[in-house]
């Protein structure tokens, strides 16, 4: 039998969660497995008079219609975006920064929250109580959304860096350990852009380790 079709996110976490009364808002990250570049988090207050159709996990949309629903949700939503540069996910380690992003990202937004919808499985301290939902981009409206900025505002960030530090590829594969980005390694070495907390860059700077 063919596989049943994956259910679209929807607005019940946002319901449960106090909505339209609160404000609630939906977080996720991008960036947390690449070799290269920042985490970035984005958190998002949807306007349920006014959502982007289309919403979903952004792993599950290509880039230009990732970039259409960013555009959409800069007109309809309160945004707020946040990251963790290199330095500090060398310094934290890559979950730490992911918590700080996720904090930055919610600091940022122009309403103040009082509700948190989270990807994932832990909780960043934030000022106002929060939920984590696994798989939570595929699930809630308001988590999706912030996959979505999330994602576009990193490959953004990434297609700079790649003016900063060519010849590795980052407006390709945005820093993730693809095999072209392995041999831009070998063949350049790693940039200031590069996270050397990460077992192949680390392993480059230091071989005897």
């Amino acid at each position: 039998m063919p596989r049943a079709p994956s259910p679209l996110p929807d607005f019940r976490f946002e319901l449960e969660a106090g909505h339209p009364r609160l404000a609630v808002c939906g977080v996720d990250e991008a960036g947390r497995g690449p070799w290269a570049g920042p985490v970035v988090a984005a958190a998002v207050i949807l306007d349920a008079a006014c959502i982007p159709p289309g919403l979903n996990d952004s792993k599950k949309l290509d880039a230009a219609r990732r970039e259409s629903l960013f555009a959409a949700l800069e007109a309809s939503a309160v945004i707020g975006i946040g990251e963790a540069s290199v330095a500090e996910i060398d310094r934290l380690n890559i979950l730490q920064a992911t918590m700080l992003a996720m904090r930055r990202a919610v600091a940022a937004l122009a309403v103040p929250p009082a509700f948190a919808l989270i990807d994932g499985n832990r909780l960043p301290a934030l000022p106002c109580p929060a939920r984590a939902i696994v798989k939570g981009d595929a699930l809630s409206l308001s988590v999706a959304a912030a996959s979505i900025a999330a994602k576009t505002v990193r490959d953004r960030t990434m297609c700079e860096l790649a003016e900063i530090h060519p010849g590795y590829g980052f407006e390709r594969h945005k820093g993730y350990g693809t095999a072209a980005h392995a041999q831009a390694l070998l063949r350049l070495g790693p940039s200031p852009a590069h996270r050397t907390s990460f077992a192949p860059i680390r392993k480059m700077l230091s071989p005897a380790a």
